[in-house]
């Protein structure tokens, strides 16, 4: 199967409503390429997993002002005022996850687990509503998995069967999101030939991934920018 596709072919495979879990923090690791595309799509009702929303108008951030955005489940989203914006005036509805739980969260969501007991945020505003049980004498919550339609992660590389490999940070919430979608779209810097890839290197097998898309961004002095097109 080859896994290489256009990225305005992921247009046939994001829905409205859908549930989307986006790697990225900050902007490291961040599938700049495949939200660009996802922002000219015109989808609504969009719910967003990712730690957070990028920043004003990159990344994520830009789907702030696209009006794809129902909700955002994440740790961090002061990094964009845009997004506080946004929730303030009620047009998006912001679910605060700490940061350990989120990945748990996700990782469960992966891996089959219904959900896991955890003392983070006990007592606090983020434990209302949630099931509570005692432990040892000390309370914990009940955290429920996280699963989504369509997991949009990115990678260094990959080789044509899709197994991946990360750069440094870019091993943050890739991974484990490319565990938990329905569907896996893997924006990658490179693809290469099957066995140019050490087994012991790669992170991501390819049985979690169903298709790859290039990234169209230039790396310089180790950032992603916008890349330059002669007219």
């Amino acid at each position: 199967m080859n896994k290489l596709i256009d990225k305005s072919e992921i247009n046939k495979y994001i829905k409205d409503g859908d549930t989307l879990l986006v790697g990225g923090f900050g902007l490291s690791g961040t599938p700049f390429t495949l939200i660009d595309e996802l922002a000219i799509l015109g989808k609504k009702e969009l719910t967003v997993v990712s730690n957070n929303l990028g920043e004003k108008d990159k990344g994520l951030g830009i789907l702030l002002h696209t009006g794809s955005l129902k909700k955002a489940m994440g740790s961090y989203f002061t990094s964009n005022r845009d997004a506080v914006s946004e929730w303030s005036k009620g047009n998006l509805e912001i679910e605060l996850i700490p940061q350990g739980t989120l990945a748990e969260r996700i990782r469960c969501g992966g891996a089959g687990i219904a959900g896991f007991y955890t003392k983070t945020a006990a007592g606090t505003k983020l434990a209302e509503g949630k099931e509570e049980k005692v432990f040892d004498g000390e309370t914990y919550i009940l955290e429920r998995a996280i699963k989504g339609d369509v997991s949009l992660v990115k990678a260094l590389k990959a080789d044509t069967l899709g197994n991946l490999i990360y750069d440094h940070t870019g091993r943050n919430f890739n991974p484990v999101m490319a565990t938990a979608g329905k569907i896996v779209i893997a924006e990658v810097d490179e693809i290469v030939e099957v066995g140019e890839l050490k087994p012991d290197e790669i992170t991501t097998p390819h049985v979690y991934v169903d298709y790859l898309v290039m990234n169209e961004y230039e790396k310089i002095g180790g950032k992603y920018v916008v890349p330059t097109r002669s007219n």
